[in-house]
């Protein structure tokens, strides 16, 4: 009879057991994963400061007129780039891209390794940084953006007076780390990078 009882009371565990971990697999398939697709370009609108580009979600510029010049055709900025992926070259640099959860944004530059990134407290490095990676599947990781993420004040003029002028010095001194072996290549010059006050007008 002890040995009936103990095996009821095993199956009965087992169904609710069973019952709980399928309860949980069900959460699991109705949480829609957005770490690793692929956002297509907003509808830029009057008075928008950022733009989110695929396929990370970082936000774009849209108040900076060499990064955004105003279109003839809609009178509203847009992006000089789609996207920001390592293969991304930009037509001016730097570039300008920021997760909203951060601080500051990164500066972006065109190495022949492919696109870089100024952090101020990482200096120059290939893109996409480690936080925008999914390290176990190595696939990008889309940022969820807050409410109003589009009308979020722009950069600090102080920011960019402060870290513009130290990023293009970097990005040139660390320019040959990215240049592959028996490859003959030439930094930019520091003319030819913009500065603070060209990012802002």
């Amino acid at each position: 009879m002890r040995g009936r009882g103990k095996g009821r009371l095993y199956a009965i565990l087992s169904l609710v057991l069973f019952f709980i971990c399928w309860g949980y697999a069900l959460d699991i398939q109705a949480v829609p994963i957005t770490t690793t697709t692929t956002t297509a370009l907003t509808t830029i609108s009057p008075g928008d400061t950022w733009v989110a580009l695929p396929p990370y979600n970082t936000l774009w510029p849209l108040w900076s007129p060499p990064l955004s010049p105003v279109s003839s055709l809609t009178g509203l900025p847009q992006p000089i780039v789609t996207s920001l992926t390592p293969a991304t070259v930009l037509p001016v640099q730097p570039g300008l891209t920021w997760d909203p959860s951060l601080g500051y944004p990164w500066l972006l530059y065109n190495t022949p390794l492919g696109l870089a990134y100024f952090d101020p407290l990482a200096g120059v490095n290939l893109w996409p940084p480690r936080i925008l990676i999914n390290t176990i599947t190595g696939t990008p990781i889309t940022l969820t953006l807050p409410a109003g993420y589009t009308t979020l004040p722009p950069t600090s003029s102080l920011w960019l007076f402060s870290n513009v002028p130290a990023a293009n010095q970097s990005f040139i001194a660390s320019y040959y780390r990215f240049v592959p072996i028996n490859t003959v290549a030439t930094p930019p010059s520091l003319t030819s990078l913009l500065t603070a006050i060209q990012l802002l007008i």
